[in-house]
């Protein structure tokens, strides 16, 4: 990978973030000008976003603004900032995306491989074909089923909330656990709707390698089962696999958010749905920014990281 390369990538992303914020400042104008009407903005939003300055002058301080993740003060939370909204929910949204994602990731694809290489356990056989079913429920339609039955019928789990009423945030055994238990039925809604999606990726792959020269090379070695299966098989099946990630993280983004509102659980997808039923246009524009941005940025990751797993992959010029 050349430096050159690296330069072109980063210069994309900046792009990227350009384009968004340009978006957002003229869908923000548009809301808050019904019609395209010249109207007056309300209040103290009347010098930042108001007719008193020439449009560009504007466009040019909103992009600074968004340099800095200065989204403005939220109109229904005022004079909270957006960006301090968005900094209290992102944690969230990271441990629940994150740890469902991953988990879902390594075990689907795991249990794909090993449903093709022909080695897997006959409870694992059993259960698969329901995970296969589960691929096509959405995450919020899975997230509802659990909910009904774990919470509202069985009572082993609560029902909404990133904790209890009465449990004091501090950073205790106690509260971790009760964290867990109100994170444990959203994070299964997206693994339950995931793990099928890449164990069918993983046994698609895995098809591809059989046959392959390193495979029977690997073979004729008279290598280990084990060894040819994660050395060779699994390693070059994966590569794909961590490309699809990042293809699907929007996706998984938006069902995740979908299953915020569903459990009323303290993430982004909260702070957008309330900021939807309020017409908060500043917290609505910091979001969507935000969003648009971790997809970028996980490509972005994706992408240069690639040749470091598969060393087959150069950027340099031949």
């Amino acid at each position: 990978m050349t430096a050159d390369y690296v330069l072109r990538r980063i210069a994309l992303f900046l792009a990227v973030a350009f384009v968004a914020a340009t978006l957002n400042f003229f869908l923000l104008r548009a809301g808050l000008r019904p019609g395209g009407e010249n109207v007056q903005f309300p209040g103290v939003y009347a010098a930042k976003y108001g007719s008193d300055k020439p449009l560009w002058r504007h466009y040019v301080n909103f992009l600074g603004d968004t340099a800095r993740m200065d989204f403005g003060k939220s109109v229904a939370n005022y004079p909270t900032p957006v960006s301090k909204m968005l900094m209290a929910a992102i944690p969230w949204s990271i441990a629940l995306l994150g740890t469902a994602t991953l988990i879902s990731f390594i075990v689907g694809s795991l249990s794909g491989a090993l449903l093709e290489w022909g080695k897997a356990p006959i409870w694992l056989r059993g259960i698969f074909p329901a995970f296969f079913t589960f691929s096509a429920v959405p995450f919020y339609l899975m997230g509802l089923i659990l909910l009904y039955v774990f919470a509202f019928r069985l009572y082993w789990l609560p029902l909404f909330g990133g904790y209890s009423v009465e449990v004091v945030p501090e950073f205790t055994i106690a509260f971790c656990v009760d964290v867990l238990k109100h994170a444990l039925l959203p994070a299964l809604s997206i693994v339950m709707s995931q793990i099928g999606f890449w164990a069918l990726g993983m046994r698609s792959m895995m098809v591809t390698t059989q046959g392959e020269d390193f495979m029977v090379q690997a073979e004729t070695k008279g290598l280990r089962g084990s060894s040819i299966f994660f050395r060779y098989a699994l390693r070059n099946a994966l590569l794909p696999q961590t490309t699809q990630l990042a293809v699907t993280l929007g996706h998984v983004i938006s069902g995740a958010i979908l299953v915020e509102i569903v459990f009323s659980y303290p993430g982004v997808g909260m702070v957008l749905f309330n900021a939807i039923r309020t017409f908060d246009f500043f917290v609505l524009q910091g979001v969507t920014f935000m969003l648009i941005m971790t997809i970028a940025f996980a490509m972005l990751v994706i992408d240069l990281i690639y040749p470091l797993l598969d060393p087959r992959v150069s950027y340099t010029k031949v």
